[in-house]
Formats: C-alpha cells, structure tokens, sequence
C-alpha cells in the first residue's frame, strides 16, 4: 500500500532569484486579462525594483508542493482620513492548474495579517469589471466594492503631456 503524499502550500517572501518567476506569472495574468499588450517590464525591471536598495514594492510567492504557484505583488499607501499608511496589492495571480486549493485566499490572509501586524489602515485592491469570478470571491472574504470610486490613470504620451516635456 502506498502512502498519498499529503499537498502542501507555503508563502514566503521573494527572493531576487524569484525575479524571473514573478515575471513570468506577471505575463500569465496579463494574459488571463487580455492586457499583455500593456506589459512592456521585463524580468530585470522586476528585478530592479523588488530586490533594488530601496525597494517600493513587494511580493510574496506561494508554492504548491515546492512548485510556484502564485503570487502578490503590494506596497503601501496612506490614508490621510484614517492618518496612517494602508497596502494596496497590485496584483494577486494563481496558476490556473494550482487554483481550487485555497492559494490566492492564503495570499490575501497572508497580507492582511500584515495589515494587522502594522496597524494598517486599510487593505485595497481594483478588480477589473467583467471579472466575476473574482469579484464573487473577493465579496466572498469580505471585501467591499467601491463603485463610487472610479480609477484615473495617466500613462505614456498623456503623462508626457501633463508634466510638459
């Protein structure tokens, strides 16, 4: 009789040798969102301002059995209501062959322990529209949309424009 190998997950921070691995699951979500034509990092951009001197961003990697599953990409923001830092994650990806294991909520109770931990004021994310499935899942751990909140954005020639050069 053999023994099943019981699965098991760990989240850890990343690691500059994971600059690649971020990198690619980047691509992967941005596929999932019909956005790869925006991606124009690479894996050493990644590399650069993760794993730099003075990072502003950070990521945490899940792995499934050794094998990188997932990922969230975060830094923080500041609420000058609530008169104390928050997180934002910018982006939260689970492999679609490692989904339906509990990763990505590990991911986002990773981060908000975090929050906890700091005394953070707040933990936000954006969700894009047609997203359903993730939608119903961020409802489902308690998240609240904030349709009265609209996300600006002001990139490339547009940003080039409005800073006059």
């Amino acid at each position: 009789m053999m023994d099943t190998p019981i699965a098991s997950l760990a989240i850890r921070a990343a690691r500059p040798d994971d600059a690649a691995a971020i990198y690619a699951l980047i691509c992967e979500l941005a596929d999932y969102e019909k956005l790869r034509h925006e991606v124009d990092a690479t894996a050493p951009d990644i590399g650069r301002d993760l794993f730099g001197p003075n990072p502003r961003v950070f990521a945490e990697i899940a792995e499934w059995n050794g094998e990188v599953a997932g990922f969230s990409l975060w830094f923080y923001n500041y609420s000058t209501f609530r008169g104390r830092h928050g997180l934002y994650l910018e982006d939260l990806f689970v492999r679609p062959a490692f989904r339906g294991h509990g990763i990505g909520k590990a991911l986002i109770v990773n981060l908000a322990k975090r929050c906890v931990a700091e005394r953070l004021a707040r933990f936000q994310w954006s969700v894009l529209d047609w997203n359903k499935p993730s939608i119903e899942f961020y409802e489902s751990l308690g998240a609240k949309m904030t349709p009265e909140w609209l996300g600006c954005r002001v990139e490339s020639d547009a940003l080039k424009k409005l800073a006059g050069v």
